[in-house]
């Protein structure tokens, strides 16, 4: 069973891949500046978005895994992947593996304590808890700047740029989500790890200075495991930075998929 994916643009290829809940959209705000320097694969993770489930237990690992397959199926060899939030676990994971040319990772999961770990799950599964009650009234309360803030501040710092077709379908996204409540559930056993391993492997780590979700000081944890890795803050952007600044992240995507050396040491 194939994942559903979008292509644009042309040269090395670069694999975007979403959060949890999340599907290939999430990167529609950079994707056109992205394909005028690579071949842009944006993909919709197994139970997410329109790709259905087919057996891949949605944890870090096992979401690695199967994404090696889809560079196969695609005759990707070694592609460049950036990916945000579970994503960006997932491109570490991948720069781990050895299988990707680079990673960059958004906000990644797994670099957090115990219990920033459980204020993340604990407020995803709430959120997921309360927007089937809301969702009748989501288009009255999406069609506003306000109503956006309100729905969304916990993940991007400026949630008043989304439009209400955007915003609805973010949670139609989230809420038809197959994989999503197992995944929140595995997150409680995930925690970066071993970081040498990654070593060879340009490493990219970029972090919202506004983020509510996985909160800023996890940059610094990031920062000390893996020192030889490329740092970036993001001023002025949230959990998920690609529509707070598409211009900044699609610089530093780009960056990423250019870097050399890093990683080597």
């Amino acid at each position: 069973m194939g994942l559903a994916f979008d292509r644009s643009g042309s040269g090395e290829p670069l694999v975007l891949v979403h959060g949890v809940g999340s599907r290939w959209q999430v990167w529609d705000a950079v994707r056109s500046r992205l394909a005028a320097h690579h071949d842009v694969i944006a993909v919709d993770l197994p139970g997410f978005g329109a790709s259905e489930p087919d057996g891949t237990v949605p944890d870090v690992e096992s979401q690695a895994v199967r994404l090696e397959a889809f560079f196969a199926e695609l005759g990707l060899e070694r592609p460049h992947v950036a990916g945000n939030s579970m994503g960006g676990g997932i491109a570490l994971e991948l720069a781990r593996r050895g299988s990707i040319a680079s990673a960059t990772a958004l906000s990644p999961v797994g670099f957090w304590t115990p219990r920033e770990r459980a204020f993340a799950i604990g407020s995803l599964k709430a959120t997921q808890g309360l927007l089937p009650t809301i969702r009748p009234a989501l288009p009255l309360l999406a069609a506003t700047g306000v109503g956006r803030t309100l729905l969304f501040e916990q993940l991007f710092f400026k949630p008043w740029k989304l439009t209400r077709d955007e915003v609805v379908a973010t949670v139609d996204a989230f809420l038809g989500s197959a994989s999503t409540p197992r995944a929140l559930e595995l997150f409680r056993e995930h925690t970066f790890h071993d970081a040498d391993e990654l070593r060879g492997v340009p490493v990219t780590v970029a972090w919202g200075d506004h983020d509510y979700l996985l909160l800023s000081r996890q940059r610094d944890r990031a920062r000390e495991v893996l020192p030889w890795a490329r740092h970036v803050a993001l001023p002025g952007c949230g959990h998920v930075p690609m529509a707070d600044d598409p211009e900044l992240v699609a610089t530093v995507l780009l960056a990423g998929a250019r870097s050399e050396g890093l990683g080597a040491g």
